[in-house]
């Protein structure tokens, strides 16, 4: 099986906990943050760095980055209905 550096590097898991979910537990709302500033990272990077691989990182984020902003947007949704009724 070969390494993906964009989706899964293997040198971010120990214990079978991707060092990616740590890293959203520990943030919390801060999450958001987090993500923006690795895509301005590799998309800055990419002509000088890794290329195409760093453009795929930068993306992997920023789909991170809208997945976690969707989730605060129905858990507010959510909340608000509840507080509703």
């Amino acid at each position: 099986m070969t390494s993906d550096n964009v989706n899964s590097p293997k040198h971010y898991t120990q214990n079978a906990i991707e060092c990616i979910e740590t890293i959203k537990s520990v943030l919390g709302e801060g999450y958001s943050d987090y993500c923006r500033g690795n895509v301005i990272k590799y998309v800055w990077r990419y002509k000088d760095k890794n290329g195409l691989e760093d453009l795929k990182k930068g993306q992997w984020y920023y789909k991170e980055l809208v997945k976690h902003e969707e989730k605060k947007m129905e858990k507010s949704k959510t909340s608000r209905q509840s507080t509703e009724r």
